[in-house]
Order: C-alpha cells, then sequence, then structure tokens
C-alpha cells in the first residue's frame, strides 16, 4: 500500500497556450530511495493533464541504498515513459545531470532534484513561459526557501557574486529547477560542479535576454540527508574562477595568461635593468644578490604563463567537448526510438 505523499495537496495548472513540443523532466538522484515513489508521484500529478508528450528520465548516480531498486519498480508501475540512466559509480549531480540530459529526447527538458524539495508542479507553466517568449532557459527562483540560515546565507552570497562575475543577473543560481530549451543546453557541457553555473555557460551560446526567472515552490527536505556541504564552497569558488575565465576569454586565451605573463615578465625585465646598471655604471657585484635570482624567475614565470597556461587551458577544453569524451559512464542501454515510449495527452494512443 503506497504511503501518504510528503508534499502538500496541489492542483495541476497547465497553461492553455502551450505550443507543441516534446518534454523531458530529468532528475538526477544518488541514495534518495524514499523519494523515489512520491517524487513520481508528484509529477505524474503536475503533467496528468499535459497536452504534449513528455518522458521522465531518472539518473541512479551509483547509490548504494535501495534507490536502484525502487527506481526499477516504480519504473514498472508507471510504464516505459519512466526511463533510468543508472551510472556505474557516484560521478556527482552535475555528471548525472549531464547523463540525464544527453539522454532526453524532448525538445524543451525541464531538470529538478530528486530530494522532493523542487516542485514539478511549476514545470508546466515554466515550459509555457520559455516557448510563448522564446527563451533558452526558464531558472526557477525559491523565493520562500524551506533551508535553514546556515545555508541561506552563503547561497545568497554566492547568488551575488556569480551574477557579478558572470554577468547573468538571477537571484537564485542554486535551484536545480530550471526548463531548457534542448537545442540550447544540448550544445554546454557540464562537468566539476558546473550544475549550479549552467545559466552562465548558456550564455556563451545564447544572449542573457533569452535567461529568466520564475518564482518557484520551495518544499523543506523531508526523507533522506542533504549531499552538500560546507566544503562545496571551495569547489565552488574554483569553478567559478573558471567560468569567468572562460566567459571573457574563451576565443582569445592568450590576452588573459599573456597580460598576467607580460606582468611578471615586465617586472622580472626591470628588476635585471635595474641590476645590470648597477653592474656597468658602479662596478658592484650581483652574482650573489637575492634580487637577481627574484628577477629571473619572474621573466621565466612571464614566459610559461604565456605558454603552458594557454596549452593546457585549451587543451583542457578539447579532451571535454571533443565528442568521443564525458564527465560520466553509464552502463549499456537501448534507446528508444523516437516514436516510443511517451506519455501521451489523455485521450490519444500511448
Amino acid at each position: 500500500m503506497p504511503r501518504p505523499s510528503p508534499l502538500p495537496p496541489a492542483e495541476p495548472q497547465v497553461p492553455d497556450n502551450l505550443p507543441p513540443h516534446t518534454l523531458s523532466v530529468v532528475v538526477p538522484m544518488y541514495n534518495e530511495a524514499e523519494n523515489v515513489e512520491p517524487l513520481l508521484e508528484r509529477i505524474h500529478l503536475a503533467l496528468g493533464t499535459y497536452p504534449c508528450p513528455w518522458e521522465v528520465v531518472l539518473v541512479d548516480d551509483g547509490s548504494n541504498d535501495a534507490t536502484p531498486s525502487e527506481l526499477g519498480r516504480c519504473a514498472n508501475q508507471y510504464g516505459p515513459h519512466v526511463r533510468i540512466v543508472r551510472l556505474r559509480r557516484n560521478f556527482k549531480q552535475t555528471a548525472a545531470m549531464q547523463a540525464g540530459i544527453d539522454a532526453a529526447r524532448g525538445s524543451v527538458i525541464a531538470t529538478l532534484d530528486g530530494d522532493l524539495q523542487n516542485d514539478p508542479i511549476d514545470i508546466p507553466r515554466m515550459a509555457a513561459r520559455l516557448l510563448v517568449e522564446n527563451l533558452d532557459l526558464v531558472a526557477g527562483w525559491r523565493k520562500d526557501r524551506q533551508d535553514n540560515l546556515l545555508r541561506k546565507i552563503p547561497s545568497r552570497i554566492a547568488n551575488r557574486l556569480i551574477a557579478r562575475m558572470t554577468g547573468v543577473y538571477l537571484r537564485d543560481y542554486g535551484c536545480s529547477l530550471k526548463v531548457f530549451r534542448a537545442s540550447a543546453i544540448k550544445n554546454v557541457r557540464l562537468y566539476g560542479e558546473m550544475h549550479r553555473f549552467i545559466p552562465a555557460w548558456l550564455a556563451t551560446v545564447t544572449t542573457p535576454r533569452r535567461i529568466a526567472q520564475e518564482v518557484v515552490t520551495h518544499h523543506a527536505r523531508v526523507f533522506g540527508q542533504s549531499k552538500y556541504g560546507i566544503s562545496r564552497t571551495f569547489r565552488v569558488v574554483l569553478d567559478l574562477i573558471f567560468v569567468y575565465f572562460f566567459m571573457r576569454y574563451r576565443t582569445r586565451p592568450g590576452h588573459f595568461f599573456g597580460g598576467i605573463g607580460i606582468m611578471l615578465g615586465a617586472l622580472g625585465g626591470l628588476i635585471l635593468a635595474y641590476l645590470f646598471g648597477v653592474k656597468i655604471f658602479w662596478g658592484e657585484s650581483i652574482g650573489t644578490r637575492p634580487l637577481l635570482f627574484g628577477g629571473f624567475f619572474l621573466v621565466i614565470a612571464g614566459v610559461q604563463m604565456v605558454t603552458s597556461g594557454v596549452l593546457a587551458e585549451l587543451l583542457a577544453r578539447i579532451y571535454y567537448e571533443s565528442g568521443n569524451v564525458r564527465a560520466y559512464l553509464a552502463e549499456d542501454a537501448p534507446t528508444p526510438g523516437d516514436d516510443e515510449c511517451w506519455r501521451q495527452p489523455q485521450g490519444q494512443p500511448g
């Protein structure tokens, strides 16, 4: 007997002005066994009267609890429109989300967390805005966030820092509930901790004017434990530096590293020129001066910044963006055809 849903009752609200499309709902899950059944129940409540074909792509990110068996049981219960992607180990949320996006077949892709804090009830409204306003991304804004201050305060600081550094001004970068145009998000590759920077990455392939935010419902966590700790702050800072570099200098990386290299080289050159003058005009010995070694190594560091730094960044982008390399490894599974395994609108054959 299914247990009562931990989420408050809600009525599905499907806008009447939805243009024709197909929808994929992508949910990465790691050790969320208790949330699988109520999440799928909520998704089917939200999309039960959806007027367009839709599917659910659940990504098991190497869970070591009962999540895999729960996913299999619930997928059999609901039908072939509930698809499962199983990763061979825990590759973390960003890689799991990328795996789900790669597997999604819809022209519109919605992503949300598997912890029941994001509410699928908001998806139809966000999808309608995406299509009617011709946007590439509608990002959720947890205006009434149901988390403690230890999570809210760092998140608010991070949101402002990310917005200022990237130039994409959103109030909530950390909300996983987002709706994308598939043709846009499939041009972006995610790895590291980049899932929280998706709006900034998307701005590298589209204009920020096609990115909007929408107030969404947020629930307190009922089952399971949060997978995030204070340690993620340091990873976020490192990823933010790389996002800033890539957004500003991806087509001219030599300007970034070359600028630093020129400053270091110029400083080292000035030091060496000063020591050269001291030696020539005053006849002083400079062979044992620490300043000589400092000037020499500054010049070498400048040359290295111009060469090895640029090459390292370019090689990293080639490695991750080549068609044969991904940030995850999934088990082999047959891919259904374009006309199979969709949840069809009511009154139409499935």
